[in-house]
């Protein structure tokens, strides 16, 4: 269906609470709508069962079934990671910092996770206002924290406010009429965010949440139907969603199409966004930016284990973009996350919890052997430049690895 939303902001009433009595055995951090609590009897994550965690959705196709290991990529395999024990064994979705000490992370059946350490320990927590039952059942999938305010998505259809770092949340009640389901939500200061949904809709917050505003005139489906898209190979009549849309730190976008036989890409002031081709027969598994930033280029992942880099900047105007094969050797496993941890050194991820290793910004990789005897698969590698450029590798099974380098 064709929908064009160039004129629609979507206005919605105030933030919505939860409503539900205290657990009076709980120690309470706040008085408003949505608050966490600390009781180990509301520590719910900590009594799911341990009887393995939901796979990664969207990316985990891109792991392979086994859980075997490949052999290292060369004899002095490194290891630069070090496992963090945590209270609970749910697949880890996302993990987010606002300062070098405090942040959270998230995960399927309603795992939810804070630090104040710098992530040395985890305490898991939970909302008063939602019973164990009801809170497995979401799946918080991106935590975003800027300046003191929190947002966090989950699914089914959930979207989270906080305002003091985290102590109390009421949630944002969505518009019907929005194109699409959230996928990504970027905290950017006071009571302002940025929203991607599944259709390819941008929409940005400047009073936390009440009201919504478009930045896109049209879903991506209406614009490629409109334009025909006869130089990109499967965008002509396409209709479904986007998956693995990733923002950049100056607010561009990338996102593949959900066959993963194209991808798009849209920057701030563009009216619509721009669709290329894949430039190879293999399926994306997933893409991202060069260090962060889509005028230094993008990388992509295929099934079969390949990575493919640009040679620098690209033209965001050009339906095909030179695309180079990195030197990896993955054994076949599928590579679901890199990431830049300085212009030189750069890190991949993948099935089988698998992980490499590049000091030469991305054509040679090395095997690293951090969680070689860990059964599992990592999902997820992101590095946090404005904090000492710490990292962390997020995965199945409760798997969290702390960047440790040759300290």
């Amino acid at each position: 269906m064709k929908l064009s939303i160039s004129a629609l902001t979507l206005f919605i009433s105030a933030a919505s609470a939860f409503v539900a009595p205290r657990t009076p055995a709980a120690t309470q951090h706040c008085q408003s709508s949505l608050c966490m609590s600390t009781s180990s009897e509301d520590d719910r994550r900590a009594f799911v069962s341990k009887a393995g965690g939901t796979a990664a959705a969207g990316i985990a196709s891109a792991a392979a079934g086994s859980v075997s290991t490949p052999l290292p990529a060369n004899a002095e395999s490194s290891r630069l990671w070090e496992a963090v024990q945590l209270p609970f064994e749910e697949t880890l979705y996302d993990i987010d910092f606002d300062t070098k000490d405090h942040g959270y992370l998230v995960g399927s059946r309603g795992t939810f996770a804070e630090t104040n350490d710098g992530g040395k320990t985890w305490e898991p927590r939970s909302f008063d206002n939602l019973d164990a039952e009801e809170e497995v059942t979401y799946r918080f999938t991106i935590a975003s924290f800027e300046g003191g305010e929190g947002w966090v998505l989950g699914r089914p259809s959930l979207m989270l406010h906080s305002k003091d770092n985290g102590a109390s949340w009421e949630r944002i009640p969505l518009s019907p009429k929005l194109p699409g389901e959230p996928v990504g939500i970027s905290g950017l200061g006071t009571a302002k965010a940025e929203m991607i949904t599944s259709s390819g809709a941008i929409y940005t917050t400047d009073n936390a949440g009440r009201n919504w505003k478009a930045q896109v005139k049209e879903t991506i489906d209406a614009t490629l139907n409109r334009i025909s898209s006869s130089g990109v190979s499967g965008a002509s009549y396409f209709t479904g969603s986007i998956v693995n849309q990733v923002r950049d730190d100056l607010g561009s976008y990338l996102a593949v199409s959900s066959r993963g036989n194209f991808f798009l890409t849209w920057k701030p002031g563009q009216d619509f966004w721009i669709p290329h081709n894949r430039g190879t027969p293999r399926r994306i598994q997933n893409m991202g930016f060069i260090e962060g930033d889509i005028d230094k280029g993008l990388w992509m992942t295929l099934n079969g284990g390949k990575l493919l880099i640009t040679d620098g900047a690209v033209d965001l105007a050009s339906e095909n973009f030179d695309f180079k094969e990195a030197n990896i050797k993955t054994g076949g496993y599928g590579i679901t996350d890199v990431a830049w941890r300085s212009e030189k050194e750069v890190w991949a991820v993948g099935g089988s919890n698998t992980m490499y290793v590049s000091f030469d910004g991305g054509k040679n990789f090395s095997f690293d052997k951090s969680a070689n005897a860990i059964p599992g698969n990592l999902y997820n590698v992101k590095f946090f430049k404005e904090f000492n450029n710490m990292g962390w590798a997020l995965g199945s099974n409760g798997l969290l690895l702390r960047y440790k380098g040759n300290a």
